[in-house]
């Protein structure tokens, strides 16, 4: 395999391994946020069960359940940017394994095309050593 294809072939697989690096951050950080959701949820049941048991909570139940629903917004607006930039990363990755893909087929066909013709060479060295021998 020639020299360039190599480094296109190193390049393209480094690019590949950044990408997948930044899409499992990226999965790292969705995963995170949805259980940024899952507790938000389930701290405001333990609030509701205990407003209904103290009156006191219960007074302050509806303040709570408002700043709840800001923080939840919030962890779900979260989530929605986290889920295109997921797509984007997904979408970038595909492509630089295709990349990949394409250097690899070039650099195979590249080679093939080297044995293809050094066998065409090796042939006609030998077709013309079997004419001399003949006429001489």
């Amino acid at each position: 395999m020639s020299n360039w294809a190599q480094s296109l072939i190193r390049i393209s697989s480094y690019e590949v391994e950044t990408l997948q690096k930044r899409l499992a951050e990226i999965t790292a950080r969705r995963a995170s946020a949805e259980m940024r959701i899952a507790v938000l949820e389930a701290e405001a049941e333990i609030e509701q069960a205990r407003a209904r048991d103290d009156a006191e909570a219960a007074m302050l139940l509806q303040a709570y359940l408002n700043g709840w629903k800001l923080r939840k917004g919030a962890a779900e607006a979260d989530v929605v940017v986290i889920d295109a930039e997921e797509e984007g990363a997904r979408d970038a990755l595909s492509g630089a394994f295709e990349e990949l893909k394409k250097f690899e087929h070039v650099a195979e066909m590249t080679r093939l095309n080297a044995m293809i013709a050094a066998g065409k060479r090796e042939t006609a060295a030998f077709d013309e050593l079997g004419l001399r021998r003949r006429a001489g």
